[in-house]
């Protein structure tokens, strides 16, 4: 078993301080990626109200199901709304793209405390917009409010924990994951019991406050950490020479070795943050790859996944299928204190075999029963989130002091690209099987 031997700030926190750090970064992934969740099915409510040929029907509280059995009047064998939802989807992870892909090589500029309150405007501008949009466009621009806050928010934070206990990342990991039950459920209950997706997402705005609250109040950073100004912080470094014993990627136990104040802020230039990129390619490409495996079987095939004898309806086997791939996505990222997997890349190719079988079970449906798919699904969320948090923990115990930062922001557009990817695949494969 590996022993942590993790970095802290200098002047080693308590126990005390220890555990709110872990719960503070637990509160905020569960805020970040909570409007991220929720605002695919908000956002397909508000346009089914906005539809005039929609205005008499129930809402729904599923991103594509609940819409199949109004749909399902096309003349294809499979049960398929054939207008595919990947422009909502698209519209959900682009901006998130485009901040992760550029912002790592400018973001160190803007304070902390300044990005979270971005955040915090971003993910209440999206709950409102979506609240109250009369039209498509509205909707849209909501949604991409909602991608903005959580891929500022994911590279900002992921960042920010290099100046904390590496144990931090398992707390953030799993409030990601836990973001995805959280939501679903909340916006299943509140649905289910008669409120309108207007009322519901408007009573979601605790989330950005709670961000707020658990950023300001409930973490508690290193003494010499600049909040409000960019400034360097002080870092207890992790010896160079176990630095590149790890990065050897031997897996025996870590070492306890004479640690020496390194500042972590000072700034890489351009050309080493270039080359820190070179070598985050063995992390990055694993995490684009199981996001994009995942993200192709959640927004490619699960519609399509229906078995019409199964005393679930169409509806509810989706919800389900949403449901236990939140839930297998929370387990594993809620893993990290009980086991560690630095073969990612085996990860990610078993997420591919999951894509790849379930694309052949919705050609030649051979599936007995949705059982057997219930299980492949909670299986796929481990997988995911496996992957998920382990990269993050590897990038973060193998960067030199300089670059953890830098790492562990840039790395972040790996999942963001593998969802795009993902989404403009799903457009060709969802039109083929709809049209048979």
């Amino acid at each position: 078993m590996e022993r942590n031997a993790d970095p802290l700030p200098a002047g080693a926190p308590g126990r005390v301080t220890q555990w709110r750090n872990w719960v503070g970064f637990w509160l905020l992934g569960l805020c970040n990626n909570f409007a991220y969740v929720v605002m695919l099915s908000a956002a397909h409510d508000i346009l089914k109200k906005q539809d005039p040929g929609n205005a008499t029907e129930s809402s729904s509280s599923t991103p594509a199901g609940d819409f199949q059995a109004v749909n399902s009047s096309n003349s294809s064998r499979y049960d398929c709304n054939p207008v595919t939802t990947g422009a909502v989807l698209l519209a959900d992870i682009l901006p998130a793209f485009s901040i992760k892909l550029f912002c790592p090589f400018l973001i160190h500029k803007v304070p902390y405390g300044i990005r979270v309150l971005l955040c915090t405007v971003a993910t209440a501008a999206s709950f409102l917009l979506v609240s109250f949009s009369s039209a498509v466009w509205m909707s849209i621009l909501g949604v991409s409010f909602a991608s903005f806050g959580s891929g500022l928010g994911e590279l900002s934070f992921l960042s920010f924990s290099a100046y904390f206990s590496r144990d931090v990342l398992g707390g953030w990991s799993s409030g990601t994951g836990g973001a995805g039950v959280a939501g679903a459920v909340l916006y299943s209950v509140f649905t289910q019991a008669g409120l309108s997706p207007r009322v519901s997402l408007l009573l979601m705005l605790f989330a950005p406050l709670a961000l707020l609250l658990s950023y300001f109040l409930v973490l508690v950073p290193p003494p010499s950490l600049h909040q409000w100004t960019v400034g360097h912080t002080e870092y207890e470094a992790v010896d160079s020479d176990d630095r590149q014993h790890l990065l050897g990627g031997a897996e025996n136990e870590e070492q306890d070795k004479t640690t020496t104040d390194t500042p972590i802020g000072d700034r890489l230039t351009l050309t080493e943050k270039l080359h820190t990129l070179k070598g985050l390619l063995r992390f990055m490409f694993p995490l684009t790859l199981v996001y994009f495996a995942e993200y192709f079987i959640n927004q490619g095939l699960m519609e399509l996944l229906y078995f019409p004898r199964f005393f679930l309806s169409h509806a509810e086997q989706y919800r389900w299928y949403q449901m236990l791939y939140q839930i297998g996505v929370f387990v594993s990222r809620s893993s990290l204190c009980c086991v560690k997997i630095r073969k990612v890349l085996l990860l990610s190719l078993l997420q591919v075999v999951n894509a790849v079988l379930l694309l052949s079970a919705v050609q030649y449906q051979f599936l007995p029963n949705a059982w057997v798919l219930f299980a492949i699904i909670f299986y796929e969320g481990l997988l995911g989130g496996a992957t998920y948090v382990n990269v993050f923990y590897f990038i973060s115990k193998e960067s030199e002091d300089r670059q953890r930062e830098f790492s562990l922001a840039a790395a972040s557009v790996g999942d963001s690209l593998g969802i795009a990817l993902a989404g403009l695949a799903s457009f060709p494969v969802h039109r083929y099987f709809c049209s048979l």
